[in-house]
């Protein structure tokens, strides 16, 4: 556990090659005051130049923890094991996986071969689980409108947590449970929440009142020139749609039905 006077920290989801993203979500967090940031794996997927990514990382003091596919990357695996059932979902992962391998230095993959997959912290006298999908799957979806409460207390109990923080399914949400406990999936830097917008997320976590809370935070960032280095990078065009309308064109076969009747596809 990481033992410190932090009280305040920002805690990024996938960043998916998002450079631009992530160097937006960093000022803005500094401007905040945060203590520390973080992020919660997965430094790679279907944006451009995956080693953009790194040095700002490195030179910001940005901890990591080891999500799907950075263990994938970093070990050289054939897939990213993200997790997908569906044909369709695992065709695009599967282009971005390939680019983002062939993109990736050796000293880059070394660094996503060592990270580890969770991290526990003091916040302020509360004990605050990060991981990347859940605590007991690096890869595992919880969603909003199917994780029970009762699930998450349990998650939450067992690990004598205060706040379990995740990311992986691309989409934000929070949920206050018993004794005050807090869930949180932190979103995600890498590409809009498939609400027609073009900004991406964060999210703070602080103690407020004897209490961890969770505030999302929005980034704007130049989505046109991401568009543009991922048309010249020749990644799929579906992903370039997704970058320029704020709609997910795939990754959607795994979506709830509520969370997907929320999208335009």
């Amino acid at each position: 556990m990481i033992n410190s006077t932090t009280t305040r920290i920002a805690c990024f989801g996938g960043i998916y090659n998002n450079y631009l993203a992530l160097e937006a979500a960093i000022a803005d967090a500094r401007s905040r005051g945060v203590d520390d940031m973080f992020c919660l794996g997965d430094m790679g997927a279907f944006g451009p130049h995956p080693d953009r990514v790194f040095p700002l990382l490195h030179e910001h003091s940005v901890a990591c923890i080891q999500g799907n596919y950075d263990d994938s990357i970093g070990n050289e695996l054939d897939d990213c094991q993200c997790g997908y059932t569906d044909p369709r979902d695992n065709y695009f992962a599967q282009i971005s996986y390939d680019y983002t391998l062939a993109n990736t230095s050796a000293e880059n993959r070394k660094f996503l071969q060592q990270l580890k997959p969770q991290l526990e912290l003091d916040l302020a006298g509360k004990r605050v689980l990060l991981c990347h999908g859940s605590p007991r799957k690096v890869n595992e979806f919880l969603w909003e409108s199917t994780t029970s409460s009762h699930f998450l207390d349990q998650l939450c109990q067992q690990g004598g947590f205060d706040a379990i923080a995740c990311t992986h399914t691309g989409l934000k949400w929070e949920r206050r449970l018993s004794d005050n406990r807090l869930f949180v999936n932190v979103g995600v830097l890498g590409r809009p929440e498939n609400d027609g917008t073009h900004h991406v997320w964060y999210t703070l976590l602080s103690v407020v009142d004897g209490k961890v809370t969770a505030e999302f935070c929005p980034v704007d960032f130049d989505y046109g020139r991401l568009a543009r280095e991922m048309r010249d990078e020749k990644l799929p065009a579906e992903f370039v749609k997704t970058v320029e309308t704020g709609w997910w064109t795939t990754c959607l076969e795994v979506l709830p039905a509520k969370e997907r009747r929320l999208g335009s596809f």
